[in-house]
């Protein structure tokens, strides 16, 4: 059974700083490309980040320079640090991990930026 994990979202104020992990089984993790989706209130499910199973990334140009995404494969993982959050980074964010046939979800964390 495939599973992802996603952890670490919350409540912070804006300029902070959150990391999200999404911890992964049931598939060859190191294999699979593996991304960051957010969805805020009323509007549609962005891609935020994108790591390739050869370390390669790609940023969304609303969190360019202030999200970096990484991953460690002999931890199953994949994290989104997170920082100088505004409010409008405020969403439901997802990990999703792509493969050649399949690609599976993990049941989403929220992020609340708010003083």
């Amino acid at each position: 059974q495939v599973q992802l994990v996603e952890s670490g979202g919350g409540l912070v104020q804006p300029g902070g700083s959150l990391r999200l992990s999404c911890t992964v089984s049931g598939i060859g993790f190191s294999w699979y490309t593996m991304n960051w989706y957010r969805q805020a209130p009323g509007k549609q499910r962005d891609l935020v980040a994108t790591i390739t199973s050869s370390g390669g990334t790609n940023y969304a140009d609303t969190v360019k320079g202030r999200f970096t995404i990484s991953r460690d494969n002999a931890k199953d993982t994949v994290f989104l640090q997170m920082t100088r959050l505004k409010p409008e980074d405020t969403a439901v964010y997802w990990c999703n991990a792509v493969g050649t046939a399949y690609s599976y979800w993990g049941q989403g964390t929220q992020v609340t930026v708010s003083s």
